[in-house]
């Protein structure tokens, strides 16, 4: 299936090599197409691993047994497969998960535990163990690879490849983030979002790298929506090296750790946003800023309901400034919300102001803002303190097309 690049791609990033960190991808023809297909990541001993997973309770072996590993916090090696996501295959997918983890811990000398698998494509096939063998062995013996080439090989329905950079001074330490994410349909993350990997050398405690990633992921990953539709691979896994030997970091407390979290959480709003910007048939990446709820999860939801309507997908998408599908969104969410004290604006402009549409609303401006590729929708409860902001895409003809040829 040949896609055309999403008009709202951004360049890819200059990423540094991560001390610690050594990428080779590798062919392991899982579908019928000439491109590297497997991701092989090795980390130096004692890697530290924090990791967020699908709620979805049809999800892949994959995601059952890195649930299982990752409290452990130790990590040696992630293997990434595209074009088979494995989900819903059995047994037989669970012994294509093992066999990758005890073919790459014998190679490293390590305990299976420390194998992070994820596979992405199509549910309901098996992973083929001769392929997954003979891929592994050809990514074991392969030369190592940049940021790029490992970004386009995770990749399935992508238009483009996505990743993002940050450092942060740790005292007098600098350390590095780089993370690189695929995913662009069935995002709707209700714990992270596709299939990510944020790498790191800063030496930190595993159990405040979890927390960190927690913490950002609800902010971010989280924040997200293209179609409604939590896949049931979605996987982030966030693994610090200790290579720059910054003083190590236990708690909250320590010094640098509020600097590594900011540059933590910019990497991952940045990653998601590029998900966003490469959701299937998008045309208009679309900012919902929701305020005065009675939470911020609150917030949240109500923000992910407007995110989710098709009608105020589809509106945006025509260009058209029916900002009634708004509040029809806010009053279906489930959420407190009282009708006359909510206001709704776009782009910086209200049509409506505490249940009522503003006297002297001048349409023009919002419909010229509607042209743009960057949309910003405004509601203010009038509830409480509680805010949140929430990210997704137009709704196009596009995404049919893609979605209706996706096993072709």
């Amino acid at each position: 299936m040949d896609l055309e690049r999403s008009p709202l791609a951004e360049p890819f990033p200059e990423m540094p090599p991560i001390a610690g960190v050594t990428v080779r991808v590798a062919r392991a023809r899982y579908k019928d197409w000439d491109r590297t297909d497997l991701t092989f990541v090795e980390l130096d001993d004692g890697t530290a691993i924090a990791g967020v997973f699908t709620k979805n309770v049809c999800c892949s072996s994959e995601v059952e047994i890195g649930r299982e590993n990752v409290r452990q916090g130790r990590a040696r090696a992630i293997v990434v497969n595209a074009g088979n996501s494995n989900a819903f295959t059995g047994y037989r997918g669970r012994e294509a998960v093992e066999q990758v983890s005890e073919q790459v811990a014998a190679q490293l000398a390590c305990p299976k535990s420390e194998v992070f698998v994820s596979s992405t494509g199509v549910i309901g096939v098996p992973l083929p163990k001769d392929r997954a063998r003979a891929g592994v062995e050809a990514a074991l013996n392969a030369s190592p690879c940049g940021w790029r080439e490992a970004t386009d090989t995770i990749g399935t329905t992508d238009t483009f490849a996505k990743a993002a950079h940050a450092a942060a001074m740790l005292g007098e330490t600098r350390v590095e983030i780089c993370g690189i994410i695929k995913g662009s349909g069935m995002i709707a993350p209700d714990m992270a979002t596709m299939l990510g990997y944020i790498f790191t050398d800063a030496r930190i405690a595993p159990s405040l790298l979890q927390e960190m990633l927690d913490r950002a992921n609800a902010q971010t990953f989280s924040c997200i929506t293209v179609d409604g539709d939590t896949s049931t691979s979605d996987t982030v896994l966030l693994a610090a090296t200790g290579r720059a030997e910054n003083p190590m970091i236990e708690t909250w407390d320590d010094a640098g750790a509020d600097a590594l979290y900011a540059a933590i959480a910019d990497v991952c709003r940045r990653l998601a946003h590029l998900v966003v910007r490469d959701g299937e048939g998008a045309q208009k990446f679309i900012e919902i800023a929701v305020a005065g709820a009675t939470s911020d999860e609150s917030a949240r939801r109500i923000g992910l309901a407007i995110a989710n309507s098709p009608l105020v997908k589809t509106a945006i998408a025509g260009e058209d400034a029916n900002w009634g599908r708004v509040v029809m969104a806010v009053g279906k969410a489930g959420e407190p919300a009282d009708r006359d004290r909510l206001s709704i604006g776009f782009g910086g402009v209200w049509a409506a102001r505490q249940g009522q549409p503003v006297a002297d609303y001048d349409e023009g401006p919002v419909a010229e803002h509607l042209k743009g590729r960057d949309i910003r929708v405004d509601v203010e409860l009038g509830m409480g303190d509680g805010r949140a902001t929430v990210w997704t895409c137009d709704l196009t003809h596009g995404y049919i097309a893609i979605n209706a040829d996706y096993r072709s």
